[in-house]
């Protein structure tokens, strides 16, 4: 079972910049499809992006080009850069995780499919 923190979570203004972090409590994450969420309040959660175990990355169309998913192996962290953020982007954030192989298909958009989830860092943006 993975455990997952997330940190970061701030009041931002409108074409701010903020990194979100997630603790990620496995020796090798290369095992995993890492992923972004997120949830506003009244919402559905939402899809932001992934990592897989073969380091590919993909984004949601509404975040493409502003926000940048990235691991660090040495500390266990995958990060949440997130730029020219817009009042939309206003959410909770969770960090997810499933187990997946480098030959299965890259990593899910559905929620249902992540089996460890962090306890999520609010973003407000003004």
């Amino acid at each position: 079972h993975v455990q997952l923190v997330e940190s970061g979570g701030s009041l931002v203004q409108a074409g701010g910049s903020l990194r979100l972090s997630c603790a990620v409590s496995v020796s090798s994450a290369n095992d995993y499809c890492l992923g972004w969420f997120r949830q506003a309040s009244g919402k559905e959660r939402e899809w932001v992006g992934s990592l897989d175990s073969d380091g590919r990355i993909n984004y949601a169309d509404s975040v493409k080009g502003r926000f940048t998913i990235s691991h660090d192996n040495a500390k266990n962290t995958l990060y949440l850069q997130m730029n020219n953020l817009k009042p939309d982007d206003a959410s909770m954030y969770y960090c997810a995780a499933y187990r997946h192989e480098s030959w299965d298909p890259p990593c899910t958009t559905l929620a249902a499919r992540y089996t460890s989830w962090g306890q999520g860092t609010q973003v407000t943006v003004s």
